[in-house]
């Protein structure tokens, strides 16, 4: 029985040394892919910055600040309330309930998750006259780009001539936090992607939310 043990013991741990041995290559990669990924983040928000785009900045900037608090949206809602009778009052709900659901999740939830830094904003040049107010909370994902997606995914479901208007001032309002330079390019489509989720989960609650 001794032989047997002392045989079978470093066979164990020789199994176990192949397994990290093979199981390390991979988790390399993966940080690696992680790296090259953020490089490419912070250059595409440097080349943003660069690019000199004098009739934009300010209508962005300005986009930018009415997304503040959802209040564009909530404008939007109050306009299909009264104009676009039972299936506008239906996608105004929705919408508005998807941005609820969406806020408590970015902000309660991933936020956390993965806090990132702010941009340098400063640092990357980006022009005064795109500056807005840098929010003091981290930056991934963009909870602005989450909220524009989800409001327009949900509502768009329940009026849907509507839905291609409304994705694509919610994709303006999402490049705007990159133009005005409080957010990384990852942090607005990681946004998107989850508002986008969001909202057709939301907009799809055809009973509960009619």
């Amino acid at each position: 029985m001794g032989r047997r043990g002392a045989v079978a013991r470093p066979a164990a741990l020789s199994l176990a040394a192949r397994c990290e041995a093979a199981a390390r290559p991979a988790g390399h990669s993966l940080r690696a892919g992680l790296l090259r990924l953020a490089d490419a983040d912070r250059a595409l928000y440097g080349t943003i910055a660069a690019t000199h785009t004098p009739l934009l900045d300010e209508p962005f900037r300005r986009l930018s600040q009415a997304a503040n608090y959802s209040r564009i949206w909530m404008v939007v809602a109050t306009g299909m309330t009264v104009f676009g009778g039972p299936d506008g009052r239906r996608a105004a709900v929705r919408g508005l309930a998807a941005i609820a659901v969406t806020s408590a999740t970015v902000n309660v939830g991933v936020k956390s998750l993965h806090p990132r830094r702010r941009p340098d904003r400063t640092g990357a040049l980006v022009p005064r006259t795109r500056h807005v107010e840098m929010p003091s909370s981290t930056s991934f994902p963009s909870g602005h780009s989450a909220a524009a997606f989800a409001f327009a995914s949900a509502a768009g479901r329940s009026l849907p001539q509507a839905g291609a208007p409304l994705r694509v001032l919610a994709a303006a309002v999402a490049y705007s936090r990159v133009h005005t330079g409080v957010h990384f390019p990852g942090d607005v489509i990681a946004g998107s992607i989850i508002g986008a989720v969001i909202g057709r989960t939301v907009g799809g609650q055809r009973r509960s939310l009619s």
